[in-house]
C-alpha cells in the first residue's frame, strides 16, 4: 500500500488551544498552500457541497481588489485531520484518514472561491480562460486535476519572480487535530466528536433538512435502490445541497412515504415509549419538509438502523425497509405515468382539461412540457395537486409477505399493467373531486378526503366494480 505522505501547510501568527481530546490551531495560511490543500482534500466531510454563485463571486472580488482585507472579511476554512505531524517553522503535515469525516469541515465556498481564483490566474498566465461551465465543486475539481501542470507552472513563475504574485493573500484557517495521536482512545474520541462539530458549524437557516439527512447516511440505501432501478434518474437527484441535480431529494422522499407508511409505527430514537408515526397522505403534496423531517426520525429508529462504528452514521438493519426502498425506486416512474395520462383520460371522460384555469395557466407559462422525474415529453402539463391523490392510491397494490423469516413489501399485481387497464376508469370516478374543490389544485392536493376517495377508486377497480 502506498504511504500517505499527506499535505503540508504553514501557519503564520498561530495559536493553539487544547480542550479534552481536541487541539485547535488557529492562524493565517498563505494562499499558495491551498494548492496542496485542494489536491488532497474534498468536501466529503462537509454537509453541503459548494456551488459557484453570488457568494463565491463576492469572495473572489475581495481577493482581487482588497486581498489584505480578506483575513478580516472571511471566516476562512475549518480543517480536520486525525493523523498529523508537527514540523518546524509553523508547518504541519496533515494525513486525513477518513475523507467522510476529515478534511474541509466548513468553508466550502471559501475553498471553491480561492481554488477558482488560483486556477483562473494560472489559465490566464497560459493564455487560456476559465470555462463558464464550471459551476460546482465537482466541476472545479475535475478541471483542477486536468490543468494541474499549468498551475505548477504558474506558481513556479511566481516563485522565480517572473510575474506579479496575484495570489499573495492570507486565509484564516482553523485546524482540528487529536491531542495525542499515539493514544487510540483519544483519536477515537476526536473522530466521533468531529461529526457533531461539523454539523454544529453548518447548522444554520440555510442548511436544509435534506443535507442533515444525507450527512447521517440516511439516503444511502434509498439512493442505491434508485440507482439500481433507474441510474439516469438517480444521477439527477441532488442528494447533497449544492452538489448539482435538477430533482430535489425531498421530492423522492415524499413519494417514498407511499410505501414507508406501511412500515410505521417504529420506535423513536430516544425513548422506548415514543414512536414514529406514518405521514398523512396529503403531506406528500403540501408539506415535503415535514416528510423529510419524519424520514430522518424514521431512519434514526433503532427498529430501522443501527449506529455505525464511527458513532454517527447509520446502517440499515431492517429488511422490510430495504424492500420498501426497492418499491420506492419505482415510484417516480409511476408518478410520471399518471402525470402523462391524466389529461388524456380526463378529456376522454367528458372533461375539458385545458379549460381549467390552473391547467391553462401552467401550460401557457411552460413551453417545455415534460414529466417531473424522467423528463418525458408530454402534450399537457398537470398541476401536482391533481396528481398526488391519484398517485397515493397505488398503496392499495402493495402487500406484505414473509421471505426467509423477514417481512417483505411487494406489489400484489404489476402496477404499470394495473394502471394501463384501470387508470381511465379511476380518473372518471376521481373527476368529481376537482369540481368539489373549485378546480383548485391547492385545495385538491391538501384535502385528506380526496386521498380517501382515490384509494376507494383503486379498491373498486381491483374489485371490478369500476
Amino acid at each position: 500500500m502506498q504511504e500517505n505522505k499527506g499535505v503540508i501547510i504553514r501557519f503564520e501568527d498561530l495559536t493553539e488551544q487544547t480542550v479534552g481530546d481536541i487541539t485547535k490551531i488557529v492562524g493565517l495560511v498563505q494562499a499558495r498552500f491551498f494548492v496542496s490543500i485542494i489536491d488532497a482534500f474534498d468536501l466529503d466531510a462537509n454537509p453541503r457541497s459548494a456551488k459557484k454563485g453570488t457568494v463565491t463571486d463576492e469572495i473572489q472580488k475581495t481577493i482581487a481588489e482588497t486581498p489584505h482585507f480578506f483575513p478580516f472579511m472571511s471566516k476562512g476554512v475549518l480543517l480536520a485531520s486525525s493523523d498529523y505531524e508537527r514540523l518546524e517553522r509553523g508547518r504541519w503535515r496533515l494525513k486525513p484518514a477518513n475523507p467522510q469525516i476529515e478534511g474541509i469541515l466548513d468553508g466550502g465556498h471559501n475553498s471553491l472561491a480561492i481554488g477558482l481564483f488560483i486556477l483562473e490566474q494560472a489559465l490566464n498566465y497560459q493564455g487560456q480562460n476559465l470555462p463558464n461551465t464550471v459551476k460546482t465543486w465537482t466541476d472545479f475539481k475535475m478541471l483542477w486535476q486536468q490543468k494541474r501542470e499549468l498551475i505548477d507552472g504558474y506558481m513556479s513563475a511566481i516563485q522565480k519572480e517572473e510575474i506579479e504574485n496575484n495570489v499573495d493573500f492570507l486565509v484564516p484557517v482553523e485546524l482540528l487535530v487529536p491531542r495525542n495521536t499515539s493514544d487510540s482512545k483519544c483519536v477515537s474520541s476526536f473522530t466521533n466528536n468531529l461529526l457533531e462539530i461539523c454539523e454544529a458549524r453548518n447548522n444554520n437557516a440555510e442548511l436544509q433538512e435534506a443535507t442533515k439527512v444525507n450527512k447521517k447516511g440516511h439516503f444511502k440505501d434509498l439512493q442505491e435502490a434508485l440507482r439500481e432501478h433507474n441510474p439516469r434518474l438517480e444521477s439527477r437527484v441532488e442528494w447533497k445541497t449544492n452538489e448539482g441535480g435538477d430533482i430535489k431529494a425531498q421530492d423522492i422522499v415524499a413519494l417514498s412515504w407511499v410505501v414507508l407508511n406501511l412500515v410505521c409505527p417504529v420506535k423513536a430514537e430516544n425513548g422506548s415509549d415514543r414512536f414514529v408515526e406514518a405521514v398523512a397522505p396529503n403531506k406528500l403534496y403540501s408539506a415535503k419538509g415535514t416528510c423529510m423531517g419524519q424520514y430522518e426520525k424514521f431512519m434514526s429508529s433503532p427498529d430501522v438502523t443501527q449506529v455505525a462504528e464511527d458513532g454517527y452514521h447509520h446502517e440499515l438493519i431492517n429488511e422490510e425497509v430495504r424492500s420498501a426502498f426497492r418499491i420506492a425506486a419505482e415510484l417516480p416512474d409511476l408518478y410520471d405515468y399518471i402525470y402523462e395520462y391524466f389529461p388524456k383520460y380526463y378529456n376522454a371522460n367528458g372533461g375539458h382539461f385545458q379549460a381549467i384555469a390552473a391547467c391553462k395557466k401552467l401550460n401557457e407559462r411552460r413551453k417545455v412540457k415534460v414529466t417531473p422525474f424522467n423528463g418525458k415529453r408530454v402534450e399537457m402539463l398537470s398541476p401536482d395537486g391533481f396528481i398526488m391523490p391519484l398517485f397515493y392510491g397505488l398503496q392499495i397494490l402493495l402487500a406484505k409477505r414473509t421471505v426467509n423469516g423477514s417481512t417483505e413489501i411487494y406489489w400484489s399485481q404489476d402496477p404499470k399493467t394495473f394502471l394501463n387497464d384501470h387508470l381511465e376508469k379511476i380518473v372518471a370516478d376521481y373527476m368529481g373531486n376537482l369540481n368539489l374543490c373549485d378546480y383548485d389544485p391547492q385545495k385538491v392536493g391538501k384535502a385528506p378526503k380526496i386521498y380517501d376517495d382515490a384509494i376507494k377508486a383503486f379498491k373498486m377497480a381491483i374489485a371490478g366494480i369500476l
